[in-house]
């Protein structure tokens, strides 16, 4: 779907700018020009889509369904399995995650979808077949719906709604009012899109530095971190070889895609797959850039939180 996008990073900045392929400035730069547009007009579909759904589709329902009745954790469950059939990294999910708050979703439940949407996808799970066969794979794709249901469930019962900065709290109050407003005046879909759109491109201008910021920090990493500087710490012989490798990762932003080869010179050079495999969630399903992403919709101590969890999972 994007390959045009890094078509077009290709020749800005290898070709316009004259940026050679193996410096680490071309190599940072054509991941910042593919990430930023790939992800704005995401965020734009995205909203644009949930702005639609949160019109005509009946979502207290599904909130009475997902939050009221006793699933016995089901609704975690089908919020991971949904992730894992979504291919977007981290900060891709930042604005799926906007809309599932807006829509009235149960925040426990929107951050199995958190968890899960960057580490399962049908590009990972390509990959990993093709570096680590089939077997492995489906132990990855297990851990990783898992580690969603469960670090969404926890998270679920620490009540954490509070936490929530006041921009979402002023969406959910104005989402409130505007099902009243639809439901009264019976507005058609063609009636409504001029004021969908533009409530999606209200989103955009209120994240639009948030994810300028992200995207830079991920950008620099992906560019200057040399691969080599992991491998002494992380080594078999290394009784904390895991917890080193996630500590390591989180900082870290790219997608499956990016981290997938890594991981295959990791494992050839004696690495634990474990260890390689914690690593690789670290780096794709937790990252400063993210962080600086959900600042928008969460407060610091509940990014904390959401990423203390995780990481505890993850290792």
């Amino acid at each position: 779907m994007f390959e045009w996008t890094q078509s077009f990073a290709d020749w800005l900045v290898y070709d316009v700018l004259q940026i050679a392929r193996s410096s680490k400035v071309g190599a940072s730069l054509n991941f910042f020009v593919y990430d930023t547009i790939k992800i704005f007009i995401l965020l734009f579909l995205i909203t644009w889509i949930m702005g639609m759904v949160n019109s005509y589709f009946p979502v207290d329902k599904i909130k009475h369904f997902l939050s009221r009745r006793n699933l016995f954790g089901l609704e975690y469950l089908l919020a991971s399995l949904f992730g894992a059939i979504t291919p977007f990294c981290s900060c891709s999910s930042v604005p799926l995650f906007i809309g599932f708050v807006k829509g009235g979703i149960p925040l426990g439940v929107t951050l199995a979808f958190l968890i899960t949407s960057p580490l399962v996808n049908e590009v990972a799970v390509a990959l990993f077949i093709g570096i680590f066969g089939l077997y492995k794979t489906i132990i990855y794709v297990s851990t990783g719906i898992m580690l969603g249901v469960l670090g969404g469930f926890v998270l679920g019962k620490m009540q954490l709604e509070g936490y929530l900065t006041p921009w979402v709290q002023g969406l959910l109050a104005n989402a409130e009012k505007q099902d009243d407003v639809v439901e009264e005046e019976r507005q058609t879909l063609l009636q409504r899109m001029p004021e969908i759109i533009k409530e999606a491109l209200g989103i955009i201008r209120s994240v639009f530095w948030y994810i300028i910021i992200g995207i830079g920090i991920g950008a620099l990493m992906h560019g200057f971190i040399p691969t080599g500087f992991f491998e002494q710490y992380i080594s078999k012989n290394n009784p904390l070889a895991v917890p080193i490798a996630v500590l390591f990762g989180v900082p870290m932003y790219s997608n499956a895609a990016g981290v997938l080869p890594i991981i295959q010179v990791f494992v050839q050079k004696g690495i634990p797959i474990g260890t390689a495999i914690a690593f690789m969630m670290a780096v794709v399903g937790l990252s400063v850039p993210e962080a600086t992403l959900l600042k928008k919709v969460m407060t610091w101590r509940l990014i904390a939180i959401f990423f203390g969890v995780i990481t505890f999972f993850i290792i």
